[in-house]
């Protein structure tokens, strides 16, 4: 297959996934890499999926695409892959320590906003060298991610809120260094009761936001500006997502159906789906008899 072809297949598979239902993404990607197994790491990089849990004893991390080398993980507690690798990609040492200096940060992050859930940090080099001192200029990439599932909640039957935080930062020039941070959120929820009925909800938001910030390493380190970007992304989007799935939600079926009173469909708006039929009814050309 040449690389035109390759191209236009993976440009089709992303078409595609866009138009799928969310909550079926893990489903739909797997499907796609049956379909085409040649472009399987090309269609992982560039599709988020739900992140899922592996073990570390005694601790658990998050699995994505910014830790995985072939069919295998790294924990960001051990540094080692599971199943075990010989060659896999580990970052250089300088980035191995703020990758733990960020972990533990995160941690406190996500139990201070989340109350709960789990979080891993990535950290890898631009760059081969591996020789330079973790305070040097030289600039590196990231990803920060949080997942959240709830089950068993009064309205709630089950839900999970997935954040994916991937950073890019530049060499510092001038005491300055530039964050280019994309985040993608996706959420899903289920209910199932007498009081809320039954709903299936899920959805996605990715955004992209660029921000140059002075360094120092003894009082503004890369982890603070990358940690406020993250924070001011996180709450920006919790309050779109909220207006785009929630209240519209509410809203159209609000319209629709009374709490109360069960169906809402008056005089108003029986008047209304008349008016809609009429109008499009009009518009539409009779076939001719034969």
């Amino acid at each position: 297959m040449s690389a035109m072809t390759d191209a236009s297949t993976i440009s089709t598979c992303l078409n595609l996934m866009r138009r799928l239902p969310p909550g079926k993404i893990e489903q739909n990607i797997a499907g796609l890499l049956n379909l085409t197994p040649n472009l399987s790491d090309e269609l992982l990089q560039r599709i988020d999926q739900p992140l899922s849990l592996s073990e570390d004893s005694p601790r658990v991390f998050l699995l994505s695409d910014y830790n995985r080398d072939g069919d295998s993980h790294r924990s960001p507690w051990t540094n080692q892959y599971y199943p075990p690798i010989d060659d896999g990609f580990v970052p250089s040492a300088r980035l191995r320590t703020l990758e733990v200096q960020a972990n533990d940060i995160f941690e406190s992050y996500r139990e201070m906003y989340y109350e709960g859930g789990v979080s891993s940090v990535y950290l890898w080099d631009l760059d081969d060298d591996d020789a330079k001192p973790v305070s040097d200029t030289t600039g590196f990439a990231g990803c920060f991610l949080i997942k959240k599932d709830v089950a068993g909640d009064k309205h709630v039957k089950r839900g999970a809120w997935n954040s994916i935080h991937v950073v890019e930062v530049s060499d510092i020039v001038g005491g300055k260094s530039t964050y280019k941070l994309t985040t993608t959120i996706m959420i899903s929820m289920d209910t199932n009761g007498k009081e809320a009925g039954s709903t299936s909800l899920s959805g996605s938001l990715t955004r992209q936001n660029t921000r140059s910030c002075g360094v120092n390493a003894t009082v503004t380190p890369h982890l603070v500006n990358i940690g406020k970007l993250i924070e001011d992304m996180e709450i920006e989007m919790r309050s779109n997502m909220e207006g785009l799935y929630i209240q519209k939600t509410n809203e159209a079926i609000g319209n629709v159906r009374s709490i109360v009173d069960g169906p809402k469909q008056g005089n108003e708006f029986t008047k209304g789906l008349n008016s809609a039929v009429l109008t499009h009814g009009a518009g539409r050309k009779i076939d001719s008899e034969s």
